[in-house]
């Protein structure tokens, strides 16, 4: 997709965009939670849960017991991994991939812009046009 074919979306400044937790943008069906990671990176992800569909930008931001040996336990990743609030399933904040699953799914992001203090969205137009379009036949 050329660039022409997509569209910003402004988040905010970029002090709204805090480590931990989500501000959710919803424009049109777009709804889509922007975070920021413990290393600054900033996230935007679809905020739906590709296993079952909820709004998983609801879930906790945290780390992951990984799978160890028995009488070994340790608990990693803080802050890069997010948790589905319906059925737990863990999601790699840095990548999308879900954590410990032989066929795993993935969480869509989109791309962020920072100009200066402002953060922006990158979405196709295609997607935009469909937000305008539901939300003046409602």
């Amino acid at each position: 997709m050329v660039k022409s074919d997509r569209q910003e979306i402004l988040v905010g400044d970029v002090s709204e965009v805090v480590e931990g937790k989500f501000k959710i943008i919803k424009q049109g069906a777009l709804n889509i939670g922007v975070t920021r990671l413990r290393d600054g990176t900033i996230k935007a992800v679809r905020n739906w849960c590709p296993h079952k569909g909820a709004a998983i930008c609801k879930g906790i931001i945290g780390g992951t017991w990984p799978p160890s040996e028995p009488g070994e336990l340790a608990y990693d990743r803080e802050g890069e991994i997010l948790v589905c609030p319906w059925h737990g399933f863990e999601y790699d904040l840095k990548t999308g991939d879900e954590l410990y699953r032989k066929v795993p799914t993935r969480l869509r992001f989109y791309e962020v812009i920072k100009r200066g203090q402002k953060v922006y969205l990158l979405v196709s137009k295609r997607a935009m046009e469909a937000s305008s379009e539901t939300s003046s036949a409602a």
